[in-house]
């Protein structure tokens, strides 16, 4: 199933979200994070993106996934944050 969604981080930037997942496991299948907050490095966004493929669509694990991601490679935002990320995530299931 794809989905979209934009979501207004609180005290923090826009983020846009391109979600394919599968209905019946409820699992990422392909993600697109784009919008107006900067991330250091360049490519950290395109990480996460590849390594949230296969994570279900649980908060907790989304956050967990993507937390682990920013402690281990040293990813920097600005406007972003792993809490936001998961909620827009978590829009375009609604």
């Amino acid at each position: 199933m794809l989905s979209k969604s934009e979501y207004k981080i609180p005290a923090g930037k826009l983020v846009k979200i391109n979600l394919e997942y599968d209905k019946l496991s409820k699992k990422i299948i392909n993600i697109k994070i784009t919008g107006d907050f900067f991330a250091y490095p360049e490519d950290s966004i395109e990480i996460i993106e590849k390594e949230l493929k296969g994570v279900s669509l649980k908060k907790k694990d989304i956050r967990k996934k993507i937390d682990d991601l920013i402690n281990s490679n040293n990813f920097e935002f600005i406007g972003l944050n792993s809490e936001g990320l998961s909620d827009g995530i978590l829009r375009c299931l609604k």
